[in-house]
């Protein structure tokens, strides 16, 4: 593709078959998957916001979330949320993980709160278990077992109303008569 380019299907097919084998990468093997997904990254336009994304997406698939978060943070400023509404929610979720593996907690409970309101996808759960974990890092295990078993709730097979009750009286406890 050349400079300024638009990023095209064949590319996005790359850049899954990519993802798919990384699973076949060895752990001393991190560097060279990364290489794949440089190599991909230097056809798109430069500017573009994906490239820093599946950049970040590789430095924290293979455990460096410091270098990841710089990259997140530049897809999002450079409009990864306009190119693609799911990596930008995808971004702000990983983003919010690597922040809290990074110590950086109360940024990823800042960052992902206003995903629970936003309009509703795949992602959600991942948000709402994400959003748990910093909570839990930050000593509110309370409200990230809520957003947990808010979660859970309305794929279990019975018991629906009573987690999510649960999950609300965890966090209320006016409502827990309820529950």
């Amino acid at each position: 593709m050349c400079e300024g380019g638009p990023v095209n299907q064949d590319w996005e097919d790359r850049v899954s078959a990519a993802w798919a084998s990384f699973e076949t990468y060895a752990e001393d093997d991190a560097p060279r998957f990364r290489a794949v997904i440089d190599a991909l990254v230097a056809e798109l336009p430069k500017g573009s916001p994906l490239g820093p994304f599946e950049r970040a997406c590789a430095w924290d698939s293979t455990g460096h979330s410091d270098k990841a978060v710089p990259l997140y943070r530049e897809a999002l400023a450079l409009g990864l949320g306009d190119v693609s509404g799911y990596k930008g929610r995808r971004a702000r979720i990983q983003l919010s993980s690597s922040l809290r593996n990074t110590g950086q907690a109360e940024e990823g409970v800042k960052l992902l709160t206003p995903e629970l309101d936003a309009r509703s996808d795949e992602l959600d759960d991942a948000v709402r278990a994400t959003l748990a974990l910093c909570l839990s890092s930050l000593g509110r295990d309370r409200e990230g077992l809520s957003l947990v078993l808010g979660a859970l709730a309305p794929h279990l097979p019975r018991y629906q109303r009573s987690m999510a009750n649960y999950a609300r009286a965890l966090v209320d406890p006016a409502d827990e008569s309820d529950a």
